[in-house]
């Protein structure tokens, strides 16, 4: 086995483990301090796979922005009502729609051909570099999806403030 698959499953293994954690977590805090350790990890996958731009704005983005965005909400809003009998309905609901989720998923991965498996052509030589071509490619072909989403994080912070406010 080479060492770049060693250090691909060890960093799978703890991306993983710590994504389990996060969900599995007691402690809110903890868990936001798991969630930087698998954004770390698959950062790291990125550079292994020589996507160094990918990686840093996986540090950048997520394991900066958006968990401390995470611990503000955490900070803002009252977590000691965790225990109410709504959250735990709200809970099964959640768990019930992640696993039909999850059986989609693999149902649909055991009846589609994998992306693999599919022709594809080959990677087109770009010139310019990575970060040249992750930009092409973001404001030119997804930038639809890129706006989409920009959009649904800005209605993320405003429900943020709104629900911080609703206490004050």
């Amino acid at each position: 086995m080479e060492p770049a698959a060693v250090i691909f499953y060890i960093l799978a293994s703890i991306a993983l483990v710590s994504a389990v954690m996060v969900i599995a977590g007691r402690n809110v805090v903890h868990s936001a301090i798991y969630l930087v350790l698998t954004f770390l990890c698959v950062a790291a996958v990125y550079i292994l796979l020589r996507a160094e731009f990918v990686a840093a704005v996986q540090v950048l983005v997520y394991a900066g922005g958006i968990v401390v965005l995470f611990l503000f909400v955490i900070m803002l809003v009252n977590l000691k009502d965790l225990r109410s009998p709504g959250v735990r309905v709200h809970a099964a609901v959640s768990g019930t729609l992640g696993a039909v989720a999850i059986g989609l998923i693999l149902y649909l991965y055991s009846r589609a051909p994998l992306a693999a498996d599919l022709p594809m052509p080959g990677p087109q030589a770009e010139p310019a570099g990575n970060l040249q071509s992750i930009g092409m490619a973001l404001y030119r072909d997804f930038l639809l999806p890129f706006e989409i989403a920009s959009v649904l994080l800005l209605v993320a912070m405003i429900g943020a403030i709104v629900l911080a406010r609703q206490k004050y």
